[in-house]
């Protein structure tokens, strides 16, 4: 299970995306996030599309193993694209399935929506296949340094999210674990009726969260034990530094974004 999920998964590597500044990188995703809901027309989602797979294409990780990681997006996808074709009645009618009329409104719309959404699963999962949790936790304590002047905890903060994306792949792993293990014992998750289904999901969910709880515990043990006492007067190994080469990206995704807003349709 653990290689069909790429979310808080790191892949080594020394390319022109990994070497960017993680500040740079979550910048970026989070304006691709929004600027992709105003693609509208085919020359908009175009560019974005070819952005993104240029971008991950750049980034040298097999596409094939980018791919298998967003298995368990494809039914969403398929899901989305599937029910538009159902509910939306737009258009003219373009042939009928299974006594239900699709229309060209409802394809134009489904293959839009699911679209999106595969961009934003991609490009998002991006930051974590090229960024170690280290440079994503000290770029967002960086990004939420002003909030400190009101005592917000910024450096807590930045590291339950940079701990939650590392244990991501760990609690999947585990979470395969405990399901063989339960198999091998007769427990049948797949077939039978919903109810007896959910019934047998409970001996998966409760060995999983004390298995959980006793990682976060001896964690906490260990960072204790090493005298960790929050952000106040720790110092980094490395310190981020904008390059030339952010400027290159940000001018870069800046002629991206004007190319979108001149294709799109008002």
């Amino acid at each position: 299970m653990n290689e069909y999920m790429i979310i808080g998964q790191y892949v080594p590597g020394n390319s022109f995306v990994h070497r960017i500044d993680p500040r740079t990188k979550i910048t970026i995703i989070f304006f691709f996030v929004i600027f992709v809901f105003f693609a509208n027309s085919v020359g908009s989602y175009g560019i974005l599309t070819a952005f993104a797979l240029i971008t991950t294409f750049i980034t040298r990780i097999p596409l094939k193993f980018i791919l298998k990681g967003l298995t368990p997006v494809w039914f969403l996808i398929i899901f989305t694209f599937s029910l538009h074709l159902i509910v939306t009645k737009d258009g003219t009618v373009l042939f009928n399935l299974f006594g239900w009329e699709i229309y060209s409104g409802g394809v134009i719309q489904g293959v839009a929506i699911s679209l999106r959404f595969f961009l934003l699963i991609l490009f998002t999962s991006l930051l974590t296949l090229t960024t170690t949790p280290i440079e994503i936790t000290d770029a967002i304590e960086d990004m939420l340094a002003p909030l400190n002047k009101i005592k917000f905890p910024v450096h807590e903060l930045a590291l339950m999210m940079s701990i939650s994306l590392r244990f991501i792949p760990t609690l999947m792993q585990e979470t395969e674990k405990i399901s063989k293990a339960q198999s091998s014992r007769g427990v049948d998750f797949r077939t039978g009726p919903l109810k007896e289904r959910i019934k047998a999901v409970v001996p998966l969910l409760v060995p999983l969260f004390v298995s959980a709880f006793k990682r976060a515990e001896e964690l906490a043990m260990a960072m204790e034990a090493r005298g960790y006492r929050g952000g106040e007067g720790r110092t980094k190994l490395r310190l981020l530094k904008i390059q030339s080469i952010d400027i290159w990206v940000y001018l870069l995704f800046t002629c991206v974004i004007i190319g979108l807003f001149l294709l799109r349709t008002y």
